[in-house]
């Protein structure tokens, strides 16, 4: 086995593979290069294979000129700005450096407007990659494979970080021989947040957080390694560490990223078959990680969606549907409400005190459109039509957990900081093992930073 290398990477997402890539674009021909990872070869990717990884871009492949306001003012202004206006620089760059290596990037219309292009509400066919982060997870790989300066080491887990005076110079590593020394003269910090760590979660994001599952499997191998590790040398944190990124899922499925997003022209109910969130208040990508989290805080990890043909009969309906298990059907809301599990006379008391609170304004899925309820509780601000056209459609849902807020603080080169805001030598950090978020995820960008941050942090180590 070789210990001595240029460069280790851990992890085997799309900022740990960008990394190595771009480092190897410059490199000399002995240059030699590890990436680890901690599943199989089978199960590699970690949480960038098994997403559908839409990303925050317009038909030229120009990142949203509005987020660095928005999460500016959604964290208080703790956000770091300098990261942001990068992530605008730098996107056009990483979606060619994306193609350079056979991944497509295709768009495709969608049922409800969302916020990607300059923060408005737009019907513009979101992109993504053919195949979502597989792809990136499967064409990076391949180049990797192809080139005889790389070692990809499987079932390998980062233990510690090696130091001399305070300059990190490698990685203490298990595999199933036992423990090795991997040297290096530079290591990237790329293998997620502490998803998989319930005891992480519980130190964290609170008492709880360990119930929630996963929406893929390959998060489990997120333990939280990177910022254990990064901690341990004196490394500075961001983002918020009680913060999550939940998604209602399919709770009858057994597929990773089983999520709901066309719910607008819905309505969602707890156990009690009662609403407890306006559907209505801001379009899809604004809201499902609100109602994804108000089923775990709020509903004891059980909700339900409900529509009828007015959702069904919207053109592009089922690419916001991304359970494997069809949607529960019928003919009549008592009946629905059955298969679901639901107290029928409760469900149709709701959706009858739902319908006669909608007004007559016309619903125009393709904007914010005014048609809402007065009345109730909670009202529903946009797309409040009636439920009541069969067929009736139902999903039993539950939240689960995509990623952690919290991670490790990182300059413009994803050089990892201390507290003073000095670069840790030989240590770098990209993806979601950093932190950026704060009270909340706009989407469409996760992978997006990976990329982005990942090709900085092999930028970075190639002019060392």
């Amino acid at each position: 086995m070789n210990t001595s290398f240029d460069l280790v990477v851990i992890g085997h997402g799309a900022a740990g593979l960008a990394a190595a890539v771009t480092y190897l674009e410059s490199a000399d021909a002995d240059a030699r290069v590890a990436v680890l990872e901690r599943s199989s070869r089978e199960e590699r990717g970690g949480a960038t294979r098994w997403t559908g990884a839409f990303l925050r871009i317009d038909s030229e492949h120009n990142f949203d000129d509005t987020y660095s306001d928005r999460l500016t003012e959604t964290s208080g202004g703790r956000a770091d700005l300098d990261y942001l206006q990068i992530l605008q620089k730098d996107t056009p760059a990483a979606i060619a450096f994306l193609e350079d290596q056979g991944v497509e990037i295709s768009f495709n219309q969608f049922p409800f407007p969302h916020t990607f292009v300059s923060g408005q509400p737009s019907m513009a066919a979101p992109a993504s990659p053919v195949g979502g982060g597989g792809s990136i997870v499967e064409s990076f790989s391949t180049t990797l494979e192809s080139d005889n300066r790389v070692d990809l080491l499987y079932q390998t887990e980062a233990l510690s970080l090696l130091t001399t005076n305070g300059v990190v110079t490698g990685v203490r590593v298990r595999t199933p021989q036992g423990q090795h020394d991997l040297t290096g003269s530079a290591v990237v910090l790329a293998n997620g947040g502490f998803e998989g760590n319930p005891e992480m979660l519980t130190r964290y994001v609170g008492p709880r957080a360990w119930e929630l599952p996963l929406i893929a499997p390959g998060i489990a191998n997120n333990r939280g390694d990177a910022l254990r590790m990064a901690l341990e040398v004196g490394a500075d944190t961001a983002g918020a560490f009680d913060g999550i990124h939940a998604e209602p899922v399919d709770r009858r499925s057994t597929s990773a990223d089983a999520v709901l997003y066309g719910f607008p022209a819905g309505i969602f109910v707890n156990d009690h078959a009662e609403r407890f969130i306006d559907e209505g208040k801001d379009t899809w990508d604004n809201t499902f990680e609100k109602v994804g989290y108000s089923i775990w805080a709020h509903q004891n990890q059980s909700a339900y969606w409900i529509g009828d043909a007015t959702s069904v009969n919207l053109p592009w309906f089922e690419r916001a549907l991304l359970s494997d298990v069809p949607p529960v059907t019928s003919n009549t809301i008592e009946d629905l409400a059955e298969q679901l599990g639901l107290e029928p006379a409760a469900l149709t008391a709701t959706i009858s005190q739902f319908n006669t609170a909608t007004n007559d304004v016309a619903f125009d899925h393709t904007q914010f459109d005014g048609k809402r309820t007065e009345g109730l509780t909670i009202d529903k601000s946009n797309w409040a039509t009636p439920i009541d056209t069969a067929p009736y459609i139902g999903f039993p849902l539950t939240a689960a957990l995509c990623f952690t807020y919290g991670g490790i603080r990182t300059d413009p080169d994803a050089r990892v900081l201390t507290p003073s805001g000095t670069p840790i030598p030989g240590l770098f950090a990209a993806g979601e093992a950093t932190g950026l978020y704060y009270s909340e995820y706009p989407p469409a960008t996760s992978v997006l930073r990976s990329v982005i941050f990942g090709r900085r942090a092999g930028t970075s180590i190639s002019n060392l």
